[in-house]
């Protein structure tokens, strides 16, 4: 059996002007939980497991996948690309961001019952972007829940531009 499952992820940061130090915290901590735990699955006769590299290029989420047995993009070979149009994300990542902003002021201040209602919407707002991620992917990548929600989180890292 494949070994259906990421090895290493790296995101294009070219277009990035920069990020706060919750986004920073954000980005590590779903890379390194990917990295734990995850299952990902492109159609295609190769074996995994994989190398990941996100980038966003004219409108669209672009999957690069290499072979993850080498140590970068550029000793890997790449296997495939799978372009996801963002068209579709744009309402859940706006609306995502809005409650990210309000969630972080509300910790500095908030009580604890009004920063548990943020957090509510926030993670459902997470959730539908990981589904709707997961449904555009179908066919093309399998993915599981909880890649899926960290793969979100990522993409929105990448749409940020400072």
């Amino acid at each position: 059996m494949p070994d259906r499952r990421l090895v290493r992820i790296t995101l294009d940061d070219r277009s990035v002007v920069r990020r706060s130090g919750d986004v920073e915290h954000e980005r590590a901590v779903a890379i390194y939980d990917l990295l734990e735990e995850n299952h990902f699955a492109p159609v295609g006769d190769f074996a995994g497991p994989y190398g990941l590299h996100l980038r966003i290029e004219e409108g669209r989420l672009l999957f690069e996948i290499y072979e993850g047995t080498a140590e970068g993009e550029g000793e890997a070979a790449k296997l495939a690309t799978v372009p996801l149009a963002l068209g579709p994300f744009r309402r859940i990542v706006k609306d995502y961001f809005t409650v990210c902003e309000s969630y972080y002021e509300a910790i500095k201040t908030a009580s604890p019952s009004k920063i548990e209602a943020i957090d509510m919407g926030r993670r459902g707002l997470h959730n539908e972007g990981a589904e709707a991620l997961r449904e555009r992917l179908a066919g093309r990548i399998d993915i599981d829940e909880n890649t899926a929600r960290r793969l979100f989180t990522l993409l929105c890292v990448l749409h940020i531009k400072g």
